[in-house]
This record gives structure tokens, C-alpha cells and sequence, in this order.
């Protein structure tokens, strides 16, 4: 078990363009190791006391639990929406060497500028 060091977080973004920007600022700021973007997300929820349908595009963004703050922040510096959705959840394990190359993609430490 990874004792939950690593997590995966979804995000749903209005359109393309700005899950794309919301990718490249992450991974350019080594908050995420990776981040796939899904287009046409059907999302229907509730906001403002009313059900709305909305086409959204989902991010899945691969990074650790220690940067999870600091992720959070830098997305709704970014994201166009009031309340984005920003959740994230645990990994309990994995490939090792994919999580060994995640450790490395991520975080100050290990800036190539260093």
C-alpha cells in the first residue's frame, strides 16, 4: 500500500482551451505529473437552487498529497468558474515505477532548473 502519497484529481473546466490551460500551468509549475483531459463531459448538477446541463471537459490530474494544497490554489487562480470542481482522491498503490517516475515529475525538489 502507497499509505496515500500519491493522488488523482478531477476537475471540470468550461471548454477545451481553459482545461488545456489549467494542464500546461500545472505541470509548468511541477504540480502535476501528468494530466488527461477528457472533452464532452455531460455534467448535470445543482447550482444556484437550480439543475443545470452544462458539456464540460474533465481533467484527471496525477500528483502527490503534499502539493494537493498548493494545486488546489494555483486552479482557481486559473479556472473561469466561481466554485470549480477540484477532487481529489487517494491512491492505495499502483505501479511502482510509475509512481517512482510521478515522485520525480513533481515538486520543487526536483526543478530540472536546479
Amino acid at each position: 500500500m502507497d499509505n496515500c502519497r500519491h493522488v488523482v484529481v478531477f476537475i471540470t473546466a468550461a471548454d477545451t482551451e481553459e482545461a488545456r490551460l489549467i494542464a500546461r500551468v500545472l505541470l509548468e509549475q511541477r504540480k502535476a505529473a501528468c494530466v488527461n483531459i477528457i472533452n464532452g463531459v455531460s455534467s448535470i448538477f445543482r447550482w444556484q437552487e437550480q439543475v443545470t446541463d452544462e458539456t464540460e471537459n474533465l481533467l484527471i490530474v496525477k500528483s502527490t498529497s503534499a502539493l494537493l494544497a498548493d494545486l488546489i490554489e494555483t486552479v482557481k487562480e486559473v479556472h473561469s468558474y466561481q466554485t470549480p470542481e477540484i477532487i481529489a482522491l487517494p491512491v492505495i498503490g499502483g505501479s511502482g515505477e510509475y509512481l517512482k517516475w510521478l515522485d520525480e515529475s513533481v515538486g520543487p525538489e526536483n526543478d530540472a532548473a536546479s
